[in-house]
């Protein structure tokens, strides 16, 4: 157990620790690790003692980017890191209530919309954290992939480093199959289409992150159908292939159909008649992800249409 020292208010002073790596903790970066040790320390504080040598593994400098191998013994220096405030006990159980599916190596949850699946960057407390409070137990609990605040909808996590690696590995194959439902403005008469258009990370200012199609950007694919046509909206089924920064508002915006309610890459009046027709949150939902387990039969989770959403759809 990390051992503190009180400090200023709101800060505590970590002490010098040696650690020593286990099958579970093994192949993740070292940068990736020291994150979770010492949680709250600013990113480049977290960098810098890594340059300079004040993290050591088995004696020696490491860089950001060394994967850790069994067996290794970690150094990690003493750091003044925030103090993380306790979550709400509410909102932790809330989670617990939302879990679809659980076993000795995964954890799927319905995410809510206007959650972020981990603190940072102005939130205090995300997925990861809340059921972490909520199951101190789970203290590898991992995100093996992420949804957009605004986004709801299936989420998995896996409850140990191994499955991560697994999963993880699945994505990179392309073994696993996303769908979202998205509520989008216009008529969509395209049939079928796989929008293949690569997409670029800026940072506004402030750096908040907007992404753009750009031929200097990465390649992104999204398959998109026609589900059903609500008055001026087309409510779509998506499936991205990649797994880019808000590929799909990207995509379908480039496409011509701008999510609804999406702020940063949708329609203003568009926006605003859905608004006053009572939605107050972007229409994208995380439906299904279906993957293949060890011993090749597919699981296949799914989260039900938000109830925000359903009645909107409802209302129309």
């Amino acid at each position: 157990m990390q051992e503190k020292s009180p400090d200023t208010a709101g800060f505590v002073r970590s002490r010098v620790r040696k650690v020593r790596i286990d099958a579970e903790q093994a192949g993740q970066r070292i940068d990736n690790f020291l994150r979770r040790e010492l949680p709250g320390l600013p990113k480049g504080r977290l960098y810098r003692v890594l340059r300079r040598g004040e993290v050591r593994v088995n004696g020696g400098r490491v860089k950001a980017e060394y994967k850790l191998v069994e067996g290794d013994e970690v150094r990690i220096p003493p750091a003044r890191i925030s103090q993380a405030s306790e979550p709400p006990a509410h909102s932790a159980d809330v989670m617990l209530e939302r879990v679809l599916y659980e076993d000795k190596r995964l954890l799927v949850v319905d995410k809510p919309s206007g959650v972020a699946v981990h603190g940072g960057s102005g939130v205090s407390h995300g997925v990861i954290e809340l059921l972490r409070h909520a199951r101190p137990e789970l203290r590898d609990l991992s995100l093996a992939h992420r949804l957009d605040r605004e986004t709801s909808g299936c989420l998995v996590l896996a409850k140990r480093r191994s499955a991560l690696r697994e999963l993880h590995e699945k994505f990179r194959d392309g073994r696993v199959e996303k769908n979202y439902l998205a509520l989008a403005v216009g008529d969509w008469q395209l049939g079928e289409q796989i929008v293949d258009q690569p997409l670029l990370v800026t940072n506004r200012r402030g750096g908040e992150r907007h992404v753009v199609v750009s031929d200097d950007g990465k390649p992104a694919q999204t398959r998109i159908r026609l589900s059903r046509r609500y008055r001026e909206y087309s409510l779509l089924q998506c499936s991205p292939l990649t797994g880019r920064t808000h590929q799909i508002r990207v995509h379908a915006a480039a496409a011509g159909f701008p999510l609804v309610v999406d702020e940063r890459y949708g329609d203003g009046e568009a926006n605003a008649a859905a608004r006053k027709r009572g939605l107050r949150r972007l229409f994208l939902h995380a439906q299904s992800i279906a993957f293949p387990d060890d011993t090749g039969n597919d699981l296949h989770f799914t989260a039900p249409l938000a109830t925000e959403l359903q009645k909107f759809l409802e209302r129309l």
